[in-house]
């Protein structure tokens, strides 16, 4: 699944085609929407909360999310796709560009004023103008039985984090994953890692992990194996795709 440095470039590409525009034509792909059309309404922003993205008319706020298949591309108009048309839900289009959502997870169109009931449920977005640190340590705090690493991928947490920046954001600090949030040493020093490495994957791109896929590989630091072990909350249907990677030696549960 992206995470939120992926869909805050997401949403770079999609104002720099979008943004200031009027739109020539809309296509909602999906049945609750099929007949809404924003033909000559003007796409003011383009913006994000974590993982979601949301582009703006004066009224309207168009809210998607990538879930595991998503994803934008942007087109010239009448370039030929490059992705099979009936994986298209959304289209917006101006008189030079065309962005296309395929297999976008979710779809949606708020009024403007109502746009805040999509992210309320969320916790501070790591990537965000406002970002309050206190206030995720607070969250994370709330269950302190919890292992860190499922911890950290719980969005009502914090924001924008997914399976590869928990690796690396547990890696960095030294915590195996599985420790639970009450014994990690230093919280507010874990939440401040997690918005240092997010925001360097945002605006200092090319990124090269540290842990994340380098199993069997040598740790960094002290050249120790690398391991994944699966780690997800029971009944998640995607566990088995959630391996986190960390070193066996650097990272010891707490005794």
């Amino acid at each position: 699944m992206p995470e939120g440095d992926a869909v805050f470039h997401t949403a770079e590409r999609l104002r720099k085609a979008l943004a200031g525009k009027v739109l020539t034509r809309s296509d909602f792909r999906v049945p609750r929407y099929a007949t809404l059309d924003l033909q000559g309404q003007p796409v003011e922003s383009v913006g994000t909360y974590g993982k979601h993205l949301f582009v703006r008319t004066p009224e309207l706020s168009i809210h998607t999310h990538l879930k595991m298949e998503g994803e934008w591309r942007v087109y010239a108009p009448g370039q030929r796709w490059t992705k099979p048309g009936f994986t298209a839900r959304l289209v917006l289009a101006n008189a030079d560009a065309e962005a296309v959502g395929f297999s976008l997870g979710l779809v949606a169109v708020l009024r403007r004023s109502e746009e805040h009931t999509a992210t309320d449920h969320l916790g501070p977005d790591l990537l965000g103008s406002d970002w309050d640190a206190a206030e995720a340590v607070r969250r994370l705090a709330r269950e302190p039985e919890r292992p860190i690493g499922l911890a950290l991928l719980d969005q009502t947490n914090l924001a924008g984090i997914g399976n590869i920046y928990r690796s690396e954001i547990c890696f960095l600090r030294r915590v195996h994953p599985a420790s639970p949030v009450g014994e990690v040493d230093d919280l507010r020093g874990l939440v401040d890692e997690a918005h240092r490495v997010l925001m360097r994957a945002a605006y200092e791109p090319p990124w090269r992990a540290l842990a994340y896929g380098r199993q069997r590989r040598p740790c960094r630091r002290c050249g120790t194996a690398l391991v994944v072990h699966l780690l997800g909350d029971e009944g998640d249907a995607t566990r088995a795709e959630r391996g986190i990677y960390f070193c066996p030696r650097c990272q010891t549960k707490s005794p």
